[in-house]
């Protein structure tokens, strides 16, 4: 009897198919989960309250989920290879969902036909996501060692695939999982260990669950106990972590400014430029607050382009007095370069005090080789610009000292740790002026604001955001939001600030020896679970 004849037969394919469809699918879901887990993306009904589904809000147990389902996939792959493709699909389906909002830049205001930005989208999610893929086909590989350690190979893979994204090709670790334990078991790792040592630890209990469980049911008890010891160990360690124990450098009052110029008006000589000369310039002349700042390219000029006497009266209003300003405008000229930069205004100083951005953005800010064709595509004024150094003088004032950042520079903990080499000069408040008009009502904003409140519990600073449509926001040391301007709206943000002293336990090794703690860790792991890996060794998973 043939095959084909044999209705048994035929039900099992169908079964399979069904099977291997619903695999692939609940692989998309988690991705998508990973990415809701970020920034809750949806308003949910008050009942719910109790799972944390709050807008905008991290969700850390949503982003557990996500990864065990990934790592119960991966085992069961038939073969590395497979287990590659399905951590790109997860990888680029998470990627895609958290930064969509790109697609508003490209589209809406850089031109781009909506075709192209969405495969735009896909494209740089599908790129980011090859980190991932490596990860999850070695993963495969290695998976042969029991599976406690196991789980291990797993988080340390995932580590350098997080440290990959995050750092290599100029780095965009923007939506890395440790956002999501911003609040949650693992929040109290980050003052010792950071983003990226929470992401560790996230991967691991992922890991360790979901083999775990699978080690129960096959009956290897001993494993599946060690799983467990170690996921528990794992929920409970940072709550026995000692928190800093910074002091007090004093308050300050601040006004952030938010002008809600629509972006694409923000550069137009009529409307939005006039508009934004208009309302900040009447701000900087009439708030009294000890400390005023403005958003990134506020000012939407070069001083000298700026209508005669307006950039002159900005310096004599904070000449004299007690009052300073930081006010966020491009700086240079076509033969020297432009900057991206902050300037520092206050009274006593020969000449005011500048920051210019280190961190510059991809094809907003400069051209990376062989892609200029792209950027002629799109309507970006000012796309090429001359890098800061690192790092930078900070600003001090009334016993404080602000180190400031631009745009999504405060996505970089390892450039901000520069500035905590030492304790005498470390800064004591922490400062990012932003755009995000070319992102619309999206969860941009959202995301934003934790990659600040996590920075906030890395260093135990406060941070000041002031952005142009929002969330302009005042954080303090506890990561808590103490003030928040309603977005897309004209505010005047007015607060106190309390600043910090002292160094966290991440801040300083971060600042001696960077990121490679982390890298090491990871390559020892692994260099492990290849010598457990090799014919005669005890594993048996």
């Amino acid at each position: 009897m043939s095959l084909p004849d044999n209705p048994g037969f035929g039900l099992f394919v169908r079964q399979s198919r069904t099977t291997a469809v619903m695999r692939w699918l609940v692989l998309l879901l988690a991705g998508g989960l990973q990415a809701a887990s970020l920034a809750w993306p949806v308003t949910m009904p008050q009942s719910l309250a109790w799972l944390g589904l709050a807008h905008g809000q991290p969700l850390w147990w949503g982003q557990g989920l996500a990864l065990s389902a990934l790592v119960f996939l991966l085992r069961s792959s038939g073969s590395w290879r497979l287990a590659l493709l399905k951590g790109w699909v997860f990888a680029t389906a998470w990627l895609a969902c958290t930064f969509g909002w790109l697609f508003t830049s490209m589209h809406t205001y850089g031109g781009l036909a909506a075709p192209l930005a969405i495969l735009a989208v896909l494209a740089l999610a599908g790129l980011l996501a090859l980190y991932y893929a490596a990860a999850a086909g070695v993963f495969r590989l290695l998976a042969g060692v029991h599976p406690f350690w196991a789980g291990l190979v797993f988080a340390a893979l995932w580590l350098l695939a997080e440290l990959a994204r995050g750092l290599l090709l100029t780095g965009f670790g923007w939506g890395a999982i440790g956002y999501a334990h911003l609040t949650g078991p693992l929040a109290g790792l980050l003052p010792w260990g950071g983003l990226y040592g929470a992401g560790f630890v996230a991967a691991l209990l992922a890991g360790c669950l979901t083999l775990g469980w699978r080690a129960a049911l096959l009956g290897h008890w001993r494993d599946a106990l060690a799983c467990g010891a170690a996921v528990l160990v794992g929920l409970l360690l940072p709550q026995w972590l000692p928190q800093p124990l910074g002091g007090s450098a004093g308050t300050l009052e601040v006004t952030l400014l938010q002008g809600n110029i629509a972006q694409n008006e923000k550069f137009d000589s009529e409307t939005g430029v006039l508009k934004a000369l208009t309302w900040y310039g009447e701000q900087l002349q009439q708030n009294q607050s000890p400390l005023i700042i403005t958003p990134e390219t506020a000012l939407p000029l070069l001083p000298d382009q700026l209508p005669e006497g307006y950039w002159q009266a900005l310096q004599q209003r904070f000449a004299l007095g007690e009052q300073a300003a930081l006010v966020g405008v491009p700086l240079g000229s076509f033969s020297a370069g432009y900057t991206n930069s902050v300037v520092g205004l206050k009274p006593g100083q020969a000449t005011p005090w500048r920051y210019d951005k280190h961190h510059l953005v991809p094809f907003g800010e400069f051209i990376p080789p062989f892609f200029r064709w792209f950027t002629n595509l799109m309507n970006i004024p000012l796309g090429d610009f001359n890098r800061g150094a690192l790092p930078q003088p900070t600003f001090d004032w009334q016993g404080q000292r602000l180190a400031a950042t631009i745009c999504y520079e405060n996505l970089f903990s390892e450039e901000l740790a520069t500035q905590f080499l030492t304790v005498e000069k470390a800064p004591t408040v922490l400062v990012n002026v932003s755009n995000l008009g070319w992102f619309g009502d999206s969860l941009a904003m959202n995301q934003h604001l934790q990659i600040a409140r996590l920075r906030a519990l890395e260093f135990d600073r406060p941070f000041l955001l002031a952005t142009n449509t929002g969330q302009t926001a005042i954080v303090d040391h506890h990561a808590r939001v103490t003030h928040a301007a309603t977005p897309h709206t004209a505010t005047a943000l007015h607060g106190t600030v309390e600043g910090r002293t002292g160094v966290t336990p991440y801040a300083w090794w971060l600042a001696r020896w960077g990121l490679w703690p982390l890298l090491l860790l990871a390559l020892g792991l692994l260099l492990f679970a290849w010598l457990k890996q090799r014919p005669g060794s005890d594993s048996h998973f």
